[in-house]
C-alpha cells in the first residue's frame, strides 16, 4: 500500500518535484480509497471534507449543475491527476460534483498536510497555484457560456452540451493489423459489432474495418486471395479521432464533414471508445441531423427540393438545443454547401444528357454575401457567381445555360432569387478569370460608391464547387490591386463610420419612429458595421477567410487589434446574430417575413444589457477602424476652412 501511494505521488505533478524523502514520509500516513463506477466522490453544494483526492487508477468527470438542475461535464480527471483543491483552500462547499466514470482509486491527502507542504515548499506551492488558476478560469468560462445559453435558449434541451464520453461505446472491439480477415469476420460475428478498430503494435488506432469492407474488399476477390488477406489490407485508413472531452456538436460536425459512421475516441494517445452514427441517433429523438446522407445519395433534383426543408427544420432543432452562434454557422453552412454542390453535380449530369457535354474548361462556383461568409442560417437570397478558365469566348454560352439551370434548381430547393440579380445566371456575375481581374481592377480604380457596393458584395466570395485555383488567383489579384488603391479603404469604411450605433447619449435605444417597424431596430444593418470593417482589415492583411469570426481571429493574430478588443467585438457579433436568428425563426413560425428587425423593449432585461453591450462594442470598433483606414476625422469632424 505504501509503495503504491509513493508511486502515485511520484507520478503526479506537482508532487513529482518534491524529494523522495518527503514523498516517502507522506506515503506512511496517507489513505487509499476505492469508488465504484457511477458513484459520487464529491457533490456540488455539500460541505467540503478538506481533502485533496489524487487519482491512482480510473477516471472521474467533473460536473457543474446549473440553476435548472441540468448537468454539464466541464472536465475529466485522469490517473495522476487530482481534484477537490478549491474546497481544500477555501474551506467552502464544493462548487462542482465529481463522479467516477469507471472504478476509481484515489489517494486521500488531508488539507492540513497539504497546507504544510505549501508553506514549506515554495516551488510546489507556485505550481499548484498555476494549476488552480487555470481550472478556475475554465470553470468561469463554462458558467459564463451557460448564462449565455440561458439568455438565448428557447428550450431547455442540453444535448449539444453533452460530452463524447457520455455517449460513446467504451472498450471498443479491436484487432491487430495482421489479423487474418477470416478471424476478423468471426470477431465481428461473435461480438455482434459492425466495425472493428485496427491497431498497431502499441495499440494506437490506424484504421477501421466495417461490414462493407468485408463485403467489397474480400468477397469480391477470388477465394485463394481472400483467405490470405489481413485487416491492414482492407481497413479504411481515414480514422476520425475525437477527444473524450469533446462535445456532441463536434462529433456531429465530424460526421457531417467527413461522411463517416464511426469515429474513435482518444484519451491523449490511448484508445478509450468508439462513437458511431447509431450512438448519436440514439442520443437524440430525431434523425433530422442526418440529412447529409440523403443529400449525398439523392439522384434527382426533386429529392433535393424535399431535403432542403429538412435543413431548415434542423436550424430550429439546433437553436432549441442551445447551439452557439459559431456552431450554428458551421453546421448549417456545411448542410447548405452539400445541398448546393449536389444540385450543381446533378445539373452538370443533366447538361451531358441534353447534349451540351461536360464543362469545356475548369470553372469555380463561388458563394458571396452571408453564404460566402458562412453566416447564412435561414436560406435567404442567393448571392453567387462563376469564374471559369480563360479560353474560347464561346464558353460563355455553355456557362450561361449551366448557371441558369443551377440557379433555377436552387430556387426550387428553397434558395430565393437575389432581388438585385447577383447570381451566376446574370452575365455580370459570370466571367472568365481574366475578365474578373479586369472587373476588380476597374471597381477598385474608380473609388465611387457604386463600385464600392459591388466590391463589398464580391469580396466575401468563397469557392464552393469546382477548381479552387481560380478562386485563389482572383483573391491574389484583389489583394495586389487593393494595396495600390490608396483611397479605397476610406470609401469602404467611411459609410460605416458615418452611421452611429442605435444608442442615445444616455444609453437608451434608438428605434424607428414610424412605419411597419416602429419601435424596432434592424439588427442586420447594425451587425453590418462589424462585417464591413473586418472585410477591409482582411483585405489589408491578405486574409482569404471570409467568415467574420475567422476574420476577427486573424486580425487579432496579426496584432492589428488587441485580444481584448477582438473578444469584445466577437461577443458583440455573436449576440447580434443569436438575437437575429431567434427573432427570424419566431417570425417564420408565425407565417411572417424574416426581416431581421427586433423590438428591444420586448427583450428580457439581461438581453437588453447584452444588446447595449454589443452596440457599445461596435462604437469602439468604429473608432479603431477610423484610426486605421480613413481621413474621416480630418474631413468631416474637423473640415478645412
Amino acid at each position: 500500500m505504501k509503495a503504491n501511494v509513493f508511486e502515485a505521488l511520484k507520478a503526479t505533478a506537482p508532487f513529482n518535484i518534491l524529494d523522495d524523502s518527503v514523498l516517502l514520509e507522506l506515503a506512511e500516513t496517507l489513505e487509499m480509497k476505492k469508488y465504484p463506477k457511477g458513484s459520487y466522490v464529491l457533490k456540488q453544494g455539500t460541505m467540503g471534507q478538506h481533502i485533496l483526492y489524487i487519482i491512482v487508477q480510473g477516471m472521474a468527470e467533473v460536473i457543474l449543475i446549473d440553476d435548472r438542475n441540468q448537468e454539464t461535464i466541464i472536465g475529466i480527471r485522469h490517473p495522476h491527476d487530482f481534484f477537490g483543491i478549491t474546497s481544500v483552500l477555501t474551506h467552502k462547499p464544493y462548487v462542482t460534483s465529481v463522479r467516477a466514470m469507471e472504478d476509481l482509486t484515489c489517494v486521500l491527502l488531508p488539507g492540513k498536510t497539504f497546507e504544510s507542504l505549501m508553506v514549506s515548499h515554495p516551488p510546489f506551492s507556485s505550481q499548484f497555484m498555476e494549476i488552480l488558476s487555470e481550472r478556475v478560469r475554465l470553470l468561469y468560462s463554462e458558467v459564463i457560456a451557460q448564462k449565455s445559453y440561458e439568455a438565448h435558449a428557447t428550450t431547455e434541451s442540453p444535448l449539444l452540451r453533452k460530452r463524447v464520453s457520455e455517449i460513446m461505446t467504451r472498450s471498443p472491439v479491436t484487432c491487430h493489423y495482421s489479423t487474418p480477415v477470416t478471424e476478423l469476420a468471426r470477431i465481428m460475428r461473435d461480438r455482434r459489432v459492425s466495425s472493428v478498430v485496427v491497431v498497431d503494435d502499441k495499440g494506437y488506432p490506424i484504421g477501421l474495418v466495417g461490414e462493407k469492407d468485408l463485403v467489397h474488399k474480400v468477397l469480391t476477390r477470388p477465394f485463394a486471395q481472400a483467405e490470405n488477406l489481413v485487416a491492414g489490407f482492407i481497413m479504411e485508413e481515414k480514422v476520425i479521432k475525437l477527444r473524450m472531452e469533446a462535445f456532441y456538436n463536434q462529433a456531429l460536425l465530424a460526421v457531417i464533414k467527413h461522411q463517416v459512421k464511426h469515429m474513435v475516441v482518444m484519451d491523449d494517445d490511448r484508445l478509450v471508445g468508439i462513437l458511431s452514427l447509431r450512438d448519436l441517433l440514439n442520443t437524440r429523438s430525431t434523425g433530422s441531423l442526418w440529412v447529409t446522407d440523403k443529400i449525398k445519395t439523392a439522384d434527382n433534383l426533386d429529392d433535393l427540393v424535399r431535403i432542403g426543408q429538412e435543413v431548415d427544420d434542423l436550424l430550429n432543432v439546433l437553436v432549441g438545443e442551445r447551439a452557439s452562434v459559431p456552431e450554428l454557422f458551421e453546421i448549417i453552412t456545411e448542410m447548405h454547401d452539400r445541398l448546393i454542390c449536389r444540385v450543381i453535380e446533378l445539373c452538370e449530369l443533366e447538361m451531358i444528357e441534353k447534349g451540351y457535354g461536360p464543362p469545356p474548361v475548369d470553372y469555380c462556383w463561388i458563394n458571396m454575401g452571408s453564404a460566402g461568409r458562412k453566416e447564412q442560417t435561414l436560406r435567404t437570397d442567393q448571392d453567387n457567381a462563376i469564374i471559369y478558365a480563360d479560353g474560347n469566348p464561346d464558353h460563355q454560352d455553355y456557362f450561361h445555360v449551366l448557371a441558369s439551370r443551377i440557379v433555377e434548381e436552387l430556387i426550387r430547393a428553397g434558395f430565393a432569387p437575389c432581388k438585385g440579380n447577383v447570381m451566376a445566371s446574370n452575365t455580370k456575375w459570370r466571367h472568365s478569370l481574366s475578365e474578373w481581374k479586369q472587373t476588380i481592377s476597374r471597381w477598385m480604380d474608380r473609388e465611387d460608391w457604386d463600385s464600392v457596393r459591388m466590391l463589398t458584395i464580391l469580396l466575401d466570395f468563397r469557392p464552393l464547387y469546382g477548381s479552387r485555383y481560380l478562386s485563389q488567383a482572383l483573391w491574389d489579384h484583389a489583394f495586389e490591386t487593393f494595396k495600390s488603391a490608396s483611397g479605397l479603404s476610406h470609401y469602404m469604411t467611411e459609410d460605416d463610420l458615418l452611421r452611429p450605433v442605435p444608442l442615445t447619449m444616455m444609453g437608451g435605444f434608438v428605434t424607428e419612429k414610424k412605419g411597419a417597424h416602429k419601435n424596432e431596430i434592424n439588427l442586420k444593418i447594425v451587425s453590418r458595421h462589424i462585417v464591413n470593417c473586418f472585410r477591409v482589415f482582411a483585405l489589408m492583411k491578405r486574409v482569404t477567410e471570409t467568415s467574420t469570426l475567422a476574420r476577427i481571429s486573424h486580425i487579432v493574430h496579426e496584432e492589428v487589434i488587441s485580444r481584448k478588443e477582438g473578444d469584445m467585438i466577437q461577443e458583440a457579433f455573436e449576440t447580434l446574430m443569436m438575437l437575429q436568428i431567434r427573432e427570424n425563426l419566431n417570425k417564420v413560425k408565425q407565417g411572417r417575413e424574416a426581416d431581421n428587425h427586433i423590438n428591444p423593449y420586448r427583450l428580457k432585461k439581461t438581453e437588453q444589457l447584452l444588446l447595449k453591450g454589443a452596440f457599445s462594442a461596435i462604437a469602439q470598433l468604429q473608432k479603431i477602424t477610423k484610426e486605421h483606414f480613413t481621413d474621416y476625422s480630418r474631413r468631416v469632424l474637423a473640415p478645412e476652412p
